[in-house]
């Protein structure tokens, strides 16, 4: 790299993406996404033992608790999956919120939980009842409690500071406070939603998700959740972490809401015993592109580990090694070190890219199943986790091959890495032994 270019990268991108990783709206969206997860983890817990791939385990199954057991195990992914927007809007709410000085959080979220089940078309039945269908509370609304979440919570943040509240006495315990402080602003935000719905209404979009889906839910989808997509994205992972910036978390706050939409129709489609529509996912990405932890470095973990002569190297993988099992790579990352390694950058880039077009053609191929909609927790063990998330051998079998593809992509630069530690070993041994002789 030029000295200009280096200059460029130092001075311009570091400090850019340095802000954006810091950013109040970024790290809320990271936070309150991260209070979806337990829900996604126990509802594919619940689902993998409704669809678990073996036919003796399904026909006993159905022998001992009748052939609609499935169903009935079914009702507990039901009530995890289906309200993921529903806790997206009021944990990104919640976050954003109380990124900011004398707003209080829990009102700001329950405002914007207002405005977004507002924008939803409510359903009738033939009865006459009138409900808010269940999938517009799942991942189908996740682009809305986006940016439901962030628009509404600045918005109430905005009145707030700008004082259109109520105050009570100081005698006047907190909570009520804060209720009678969210009147004006909460008033405002629902009136303004309920508006704009009711003029939505006399549009072509008649909804306000129709609006959403056609305007940005599809353009973004349509990149995001290709090979194209991924392949981007984790070229930016790369980079940033090459900087010590956690780039998965950077950009699965910007990709979350595709992945995560891909993996509910995943998902609803095992449910439905229909064909997985999805490659790209939020599996996808955790159990096969970042198995062993950003670019794959489990494999480069394991040489240390086991084939290291130099006493550097040896020592970092037997530190790096059992983390990296569970797919937590900091040791290795900070420990080597691959941050600002200029020679570890090579493949830190190269290996992920690899592995996103190979997972990508074996699944969209057919060779390998693609993955169910499963959340398999992120720290579950490669090999495992590629059975897991997509119900089937040839997802483990998948992980095993890239890790061989990525440990040869990964083994000359270990080489280079391991001389480089074993000489300088070498220069400082001999140079104690001839002060040592000296003395």
């Amino acid at each position: 790299m030029s000295e200009k270019k280096s200059s460029f990268v130092q001075d311009k991108l570091i400090p850019l993406a340095g802000k954006m990783a810091a950013s109040r709206h970024l790290v809320a969206l990271r936070d309150g996404f991260a209070l979806v997860m337990p829900l996604i983890i126990i509802g594919s817990v619940f689902m993998i033992v409704s669809q678990f791939p073996i036919p003796a385990y399904i026909n006993w199954m159905s022998s001992v608790f009748g052939p609609n057991w499935a169903t009935v195990v079914g009702w507990a992914t039901n009530a995890t999956f289906n309200i993921i927007g529903l806790v997206a809007v009021i944990g990104i709410s919640y976050q954003l919120a109380k990124s900011y000085d004398g707003v209080d959080a829990l009102s700001a979220s329950m405002i914007s939980l207002g405005a977004f089940i507002l924008t939803i078309p409510l359903t009738t039945d033939k009865a006459g009842n009138t409900f808010v269908p269940l999938t517009m509370l799942g991942s189908m609304g996740l682009f809305e409690a986006l940016l439901i979440g962030l628009f509404i919570t600045d918005f109430y943040v905005w009145m707030i500071h700008k004082n259109w509240q109520f105050h009570m006495p100081d005698t006047v315990p907190p909570a009520v406070g804060n209720a009678f402080s969210a009147l004006i602003p909460g008033f405002v935000i629902i009136t303004v939603v309920w508006l704009f719905r009711i003029g939505v209404s006399f549009t072509a979009f008649k909804t306000i998700p129709n609006i959403i889906t056609v305007i940005l839910a599809k353009p973004l989808t349509a990149v995001g959740g290709t090979i194209w997509g991924a392949l981007v994205a984790e070229f930016f992972v790369s980079f940033l972490w090459l900087f010590g910036i956690h780039g998965a978390n950077v950009v699965g706050g910007i990709m979350a809401p595709i992945w995560l939409g891909q993996m509910g129709q995943n998902a609803a489609a095992v449910k439905a015993n229909k064909p997985i529509p999805n490659v790209v996912s939020q599996q996808f990405v955790d159990n096969f592109v970042h198995a062993g932890g950003s670019g794959e470095t489990i494999s480069l973990a394991l040489m240390m580990f086991f084939f290291a002569k130099s006493a550097n190297l040896k020592a970092i993988g037997k530190l790096a090694a059992a983390p990296a099992i569970f797919n937590i790579n900091e040791p290795i990352m900070f420990g080597l070190p691959i941050v600002l390694n200029p020679v570890m950058a090579i493949p830190f880039i190269v290996v992920p890219l690899v592995t996103v077009i190979i997972t990508y053609v074996s699944m969209k191929t057919g060779i390998v199943a693609r993955t169910m909609g499963v959340a398999v927790p992120w720290t579950t063990p490669p090999i495992i986790s590629g059975w897991l998330a997509t119900g089937h051998l040839s997802g483990a079998v998948l992980q095993l091959v890239n890790f061989v593809i990525g440990g040869a992509i990964w083994y000359p630069f270990f080489k280079v890495a391991d001389r480089q530690a074993l000489k300088q070993e070498k220069e400082i041994a001999d140079k104690e032994a001839a002060e040592a002789a000296n003395n």
